[in-house]
């Protein structure tokens, strides 16, 4: 996304923490002018400070997008002051986990352009994975232009409801949470069978980044990477028996995992 793709419209983003801070980078390193951007956040970082940005000035009478990167539990007092900005040409964008589009329209009003998405943490360092849903406010043009906004932290997907992103939550949201179990378990059990305990947790780190990446290969399909190194009464073959358990094995115990996720955010939205 270059400046002239995004069309020198003018950006606000309300709250800049981590995941905020996250857009931020990506948006300046995919060329949005810094002079096009308004930072409103009480305790901007010293980096925040530094980046160029419009930090805590007044904001522009006409923005192209307003960010919400605030925490859930801030949107009934904070965004009722952005509402003069509603029912017009300005499009809302949420990374608010559990806030429906319908209570923006309640306090925005009902032809506000919204549009509600789920990133998660490896958006950090560019690697997210963004799935989104727009309101039926929002032009064809201004859901492509919200997309190259979200790609600057990584992939973007679109949803076919609103009530999909819970699952979303459930599964990618979430999801880095229990890869990073998921490499203390390996290491914890490497260190089991005499390993000693950096060693492990290297072989686990890498292991899992060298596996990701061999996954997100554009042709790769797990299950044949997953046949590919394993040999008849192997190593692979003998833990992967035990994965593999269809009563108590990794898939019944990640099934259960990613819906008790989903309903935790069906439960939240849902007050």
């Amino acid at each position: 996304m270059t400046q002239e793709n995004f069309e020198s419209g003018k950006l606000i983003l309300l709250g800049c923490g981590k995941m905020g801070s996250a857009m931020l980078k990506g948006w300046l390193a995919k060329g949005v002018n810094p002079n096009n951007i308004w930072v409103n956040d009480p305790y901007p970082s010293a980096w925040v400070m530094g980046t160029g940005v419009n930090v805590n000035e007044e904001l522009p009478s006409k923005p192209a997008f307003i960010c919400i990167a605030i925490k859930p539990q801030m949107i009934s007092q904070i965004v009722p002051k952005f509402s003069h900005y509603g029912n017009g040409q300005c499009v809302f964008i949420s990374i608010a986990a559990g806030v429906k589009i319908s209570s923006f329209e309640a306090i925005l009003g009902p032809k506000t352009p919204i549009i509600r998405a789920m990133p998660n943490t490896p958006a950090e360092i560019g690697f997210g994975i963004t799935a989104k849903i727009a309101s039926n406010n929002v032009s064809k043009y201004d859901n492509e232009r919200a997309e190259k906004l979200l790609s600057a932290i990584g992939e973007v997907v679109s949803l076919n409801s609103e009530g999909q992103i819970d699952a979303v939550t459930g599964l990618s949201g979430s999801g880095p949470a229990y890869v990073f179990y998921l490499i203390d378990a390996l290491a914890a059990a490497g260190h089991k069978q005499g390993l000693e305990k950096e060693l492990a947790m290297k072989l686990a780190k890498m292991t899992v980044l060298g596996g990701a990446k061999l996954a997100a290969e554009p042709s790769a399909v797990p299950e044949v990477l997953r046949v590919n190194v394993t040999s008849p009464n192997g190593t692979t073959e003998a833990g992967l028996k035990i994965l593999m358990n269809s009563e108590n094995g990794l898939g019944p115990l990640i099934e259960k995992t990613v819906a008790a996720a989903t309903a935790r955010s069906e439960e939240l939205a849902n007050g």
